[in-house]
């Protein structure tokens, strides 16, 4: 395998399926895109668990232009590890070879997939290794050896391989933070540990689910969400279903601290196959079940289990989404579909200074008296105002604390960001400035649920734009 070559042997996933966001109720189906990357000539690749658990349909292509198809199928996946092995329907193919020398700091490294965004092509990134080898917990995977880089990576990039100079792979990225250009790859160590057993279909700290640690914002609701079911998979058998909540698995509360960590330190514990006794909440009819995973199957233990109100935090956002704009057509963005309360005409601020404005939020009275409402303002003016002006224009300090301050880039637009709580609600402003300095873009976000602050900010971060 060399440079030249690579495209050839890493893989562009398409997949569709229904699935069953945080927080909501109703099933909503869509199409995704990820990379893979192929580790024999007999069509065998490795990608990510969250890009292939849940799908009716997986494609694959291949080659610089994409030139190559083929169908694949899931040979074993991974919920913890977020690893997926699968077969594609093809033979003699070109493939990666793993880098057997020692991980570095400082080692030049490469990403290699194919990122969602202006070009579904190829594309390569460049940077080093920052840190070589530590323990990492996110929302969807618990992982003992994890490598951080910067040869950044974008959605569309997960399960794509981590490569050296030499074109040997290094890991398999999997999670990623553009405004602070953190990049992170499953190690090398963990893939080749476990691949010939997931090949083989062993079961590798996973029931088959597509899995993300959630709070309701209640502090007597918090799990694993399950937004999908692999089919004929533990989960499945034992009667967990898209929309479920695993509150205890194996009599200890899962989910806490807003990771998988304990979820998956139960099932190392016990092994996949395995009996656990499983405890659900079911928010699209408010009970709560019991049963076991690899043995007796759910069944209800109580109804009515929060009065409602977990199922009305639950069905609060279908899931949807909107694309809406301002009056002069200058602004666009995608809001969920309950911020129907939109506002679009433009804004003359206490200067003078004209400004493009287009509003949304589900109530907008409600938005503008207090913090306590979620909702979007967002902003554009002439480039004689700079995005570190807009930032000291709409400053919160006076009344908020601030948590986090940084700098913004996706590759698109670019600038400061400010973080705040706000007596509970997450307001974040971000100040940016597109790369051919058309002029500021300015995003207010007001965010109150955990649905809020992951799914709703990365729909709102992947789409705000000038028209």
């Amino acid at each position: 395998m060399t440079f030249d070559t690579l495209a050839d042997a890493t893989v562009k996933i398409v997949g569709q399926g229904t699935f069953i966001e945080p927080g909501t109720v109703d099933p909503s189906e869509s199409a995704w895109e990820g990379s893979g990357f192929i580790i024999d000539p007999s069509g065998i690749a490795i990608t990510n668990n969250h890009v292939v658990v849940g799908a009716g349909r997986l494609d694959g292509t291949y080659g610089e232009n994409g030139e190559s198809k083929a169908s694949m199928r899931v040979l074993g996946a991974s919920e913890c590890l977020d690893l997926a092995v699968v077969q594609l329907n093809a033979d003699d193919l070109p493939h990666y070879t793993w880098y057997d020398g020692q991980i570095t700091t400082g080692l030049d490294v490469y990403s290699a997939g194919f990122p969602a965004g202006a070009s579904d092509d190829f594309t390569l990134t460049r940077g080093i290794v920052s840190k070589t080898d530590f323990e990492f917990d996110t929302q969807w995977a618990s992982l003992e050896h994890v490598i951080e880089h910067d040869a950044r990576i974008r959605g569309g990039n997960s399960g794509g391989p981590l490569i050296t100079g030499d074109a040997k792979v290094l890991g398999v990225n999997y999670a990623g933070d553009d405004s602070l250009d953190y990049n992170f790859a499953i190690h090398r160590d963990v893939v080749r540990n476990v691949i010939d057993d997931m090949i083989d279909g062993k079961r590798i700290s996973s029931i088959g689910v597509n899995a993300q640690a959630w709070d309701s914002g209640d502090p007597e609701f918090f799990g694993v969400w399950v937004s999908s079911v692999e089919p004929g998979g533990p989960a499945d058998k034992a009667g967990i279903e898209p929309g479920d909540l695993i509150l205890k698995l194996g009599g200890v509360s899962v989910g806490d601290e807003g990771n998988l960590a304990s979820y998956c330190q139960v099932l190392d514990t016990h092994g996949s196959d395995g009996t656990m006794d499983v405890e659900v909440l079911r928010p699209r009819d408010d009970t709560l079940l019991t049963g076991q995973i690899n043995g007796r199957e759910l069944e209800v233990e109580q109804e009515n289990v929060s009065g409602g109100q977990a199922t009305e935090q639950a069905g609060e956002y279908s899931g949807e989404s909107v694309e809406i704009t301002d009056d002069s057509n200058s602004l666009a963005v995608s809001v969920p579909v309950e911020w129907a309360d939109v506002d679009p005409t433009p804004w003359k601020d206490n200067n003078g200074r004209d400004w493009v404005s287009l509003v949304a939020a589900p109530d907008l009275d409600a938005f503008w008296a207090s913090y306590n409402a979620p909702g979007l303002w967002m902003l554009g003016t002439d480039p004689s105002y700079t995005p570190e002006q807009v930032l000291e224009q709409f400053d919160a300090s006076g009344t908020c604390t601030e948590t986090e301050r940084d700098t913004w880039d996706d590759g698109y637009y670019r600038g400061p960001y400010v973080a705040y709580d706000c007596s509970g609600t997450t307001v974040l402003l971000l100040a940016t400035q597109d790369y051919d300095q058309t002029g500021p873009l300015a995003l207010l976000i007001q965010l109150q649920t955990d649905y809020e602050v992951s799914t709703v900010l990365t729909e709102i971060a992947s789409t705000f734009r000038f028209i």
